[in-house]
């Protein structure tokens, strides 16, 4: 895993130089701190989802881009067969498979995401983040509690929740079994 964050952090510090950020303005362009950016992008920490995100709308690339080395190809439609999306490990065992990675100029981002359960997390407060945008996420398995904007609710199996990604988020797996939900985030508007 260690040499997936060296090769993921060498394209981030490429992207900026290209683009010709600072330090400074990635760090502002994807919500971390200067020093939380260094660290990530000299590829000693793995990198949530958020950050992912907001790095590759700032780099003006596809998350797949930044996360495989290669860009989408397809402009017309592409088929993602059962258990084939592309894999990004994120955040705690949360696992996102991509399913349109090789569509380009995507005005939405779909995944299949996977959650464990983890008991310790159910007294903790549930980590949040922001990022500009919509999101849906449609439950397959399980339970997921969420909480938007301070709003907390549990979903199942069949429930959907449609959400202003620019509120404060945040979601766990709330069932022993861990959940699976279908998420569907947009971009927003470009700056």
């Amino acid at each position: 895993m260690q040499d997936m964050y060296i090769e993921i952090a060498a394209r981030l510090k490429d992207l900026r130089e290209i683009m010709d950020y600072s330090i400074e303005e990635m760090a502002k362009l994807t919500d971390v701190t200067p020093e939380e950016y260094q660290v990530l992008e000299s590829g000693n920490s793995d990198f949530g989802f958020t950050f992912l995100y907001k790095a590759a709308k700032a780099l003006r690339v596809d998350i797949t881009d930044l996360v495989a080395g290669e860009s989408p190809r397809l402009s017309t439609f592409t088929v993602v067969r059962n258990g084939e999306g592309f894999p990004i490990k994120r955040r705690s065992g949360f696992n996102y498979q991509h399913l349109a990675y090789l569509f380009k100029n995507k005005k939405m981002e779909p995944f299949v995401v996977q959650v464990p359960y983890e008991k310790e997390a159910m007294s903790k407060p549930i980590p949040l983040s922001t990022h500009k945008g919509q999101e849906l996420d449609y439950i397959l398995e399980g339970e997921l509690k969420t909480v938007v904007d301070s709003h907390e609710t549990v979903l199942k199996k069949g429930d959907c929740i449609y959400y202003d990604s620019s509120k404060p988020h945040g979601m766990i797996a709330n069932s022993p079994e861990g959940v699976t939900f279908l998420a569907i985030v947009t971009a927003g508007d470009a700056e």
